[in-house]
């Protein structure tokens, strides 16, 4: 079940779950992480650029990565085709890349309440980087434009009395 849900959580970047679940998982979530990024830039180079001794030990790394969770799952995309994604890849590329400067915590844990069936504390789990990308992406605010604009004229009226 954890392996499933470890792989899940690497393919979607974010499940729903219950609390005792997103707490064991937080513990396997972040070990394999940590094992793709104490490689270094060796985990996300190119395979052609590697040295053998390079090549061995990202080799071995991903041997054990894949070990535990399934190397592809299948990814439903918005048009409703399916795409296979190489799960041990992304954590060595992309994740990998994502936390080289972490050192460490890379999910969060988001309690929701009780699930209405059975009662069971339910939380999100979800990898840190990708929702920060998303709020700095965010359109300005109306409110922020005006001020923006305010701040603008105000600043060209001062130039215009000093020049």
């Amino acid at each position: 079940m954890l392996r499933n849900l470890t792989a899940n959580l690497i393919l979607h970047e974010r499940i729903e779950t219950t609390d005792a679940k997103a707490k064991e998982l937080r513990r396997v979530a972040e070990r394999l992480i940590t094992k793709a990024r104490r490689l270094g830039t060796v985990a996300y180079t190119p395979h052609a650029e590697l040295s053998p001794a390079d090549r061995v030990r990202r080799l071995a790394a991903e041997r054990l990565v894949s070990s535990y969770i399934p190397r592809f799952m299948v990814r439903i995309e918005k048009g409703g085709e399916a795409k296979r994604v190489d799960i041990v890849e992304k954590i060595f590329v992309d994740l990998a890349k994502r936390f080289s400067t972490r050192p460490g915590g890379y999910t969060r844990i988001i309690k929701f309440g009780p699930r209405r069936g059975d009662g069971a504390a339910m939380s999100m789990i979800e990898l840190v980087g990708e929702s920060e990308k998303a709020e700095e992406e965010k359109p300005k605010t109306k409110t922020t434009a005006k001020k923006t604009k305010k701040a603008t004229a105000a600043a060209s009226t001062e130039s215009a009395k000093a020049g």
